[in-house]
């Protein structure tokens, strides 16, 4: 399995990330991520599920692989990169979903999610959410306050284990985008994402 590593191999806390459905680990929403962590010492893994990375290879696109698939990807990448009770796993929606299906199993130290995907665009009612009712493994979410798969208001009415915190990006869409009439830029709410990540990670 090909891996993109930012950050010092000596630090203390590995982050590994996951892409969402749409967009690949090079993506600018992963990029900034990964860089920004391992700017503030910690070692940062991306990795790609099989779909994405035929995708590089062949140039078709396709749809995610099933669930077993995405589920035994996270698996074999943590066994790759060992060490599972040092490891924080996570990555961007569908990336960060399927790694809080494997947290508890694996024993990893924490979960890192960025805009996690609690329903389907335009489907509030059919969330994704009742293995988030048990989940023992620390985990915080980085979410914007109108994101379209899970908006603060949303988000709030939802039994959610309590070893899940969220923080909200002021105004942020599904990529932490605030609009221009929010007084926010992009870039103030992917800076708060990213120190507010780097200090739960160190924390754990």
């Amino acid at each position: 399995m090909n891996l993109l590593i930012n950050g010092e191999n000596s630090a203390a806390r590995t982050v590994v990330l996951a892409h969402g459905a749409g967009a690949p680990m090079d993506s600018a929403f992963m990029e900034q991520i990964a860089l920004g962590l391992g700017a503030l010492g910690l070692r940062v893994v991306r990795f790609e599920f099989p779909y994405m990375a035929r995708r590089r290879d062949e140039g078709k696109r396709s749809g995610p692989d099933r669930p077993p698939v995405l589920l035994d990807a996270w698996r074999r990448v943590i066994e790759q990169v060992g060490t599972s009770d040092r490891l924080i796993i996570g990555g961007k929606s569908m990336g960060g979903r399927i790694a809080t299906m494997v947290a508890d199993e694996q024993n990893v130290a924490g979960l890192l999610c960025f805009s996690y995907p609690f329903h389907p665009a335009g489907r509030p009612q059919t969330t994704r959410t009742a293995h988030l009712g048990t989940l023992t493994t620390p985990m915080l979410v980085l979410q914007g306050t109108r994101d379209p798969l899970g908006n603060r208001e949303e988000v709030e009415t939802y039994d959610l284990s309590s070893s899940i915190n969220l923080h909200w990006l002021e105004d942020g869409d599904h990529d932490l985008k605030p609009r221009k009439a929010s007084g926010r830029t992009h870039a103030q709410n992917i800076e708060e994402a990213i120190e507010r990540a780097a200090g739960f990670a160190s924390a754990l």
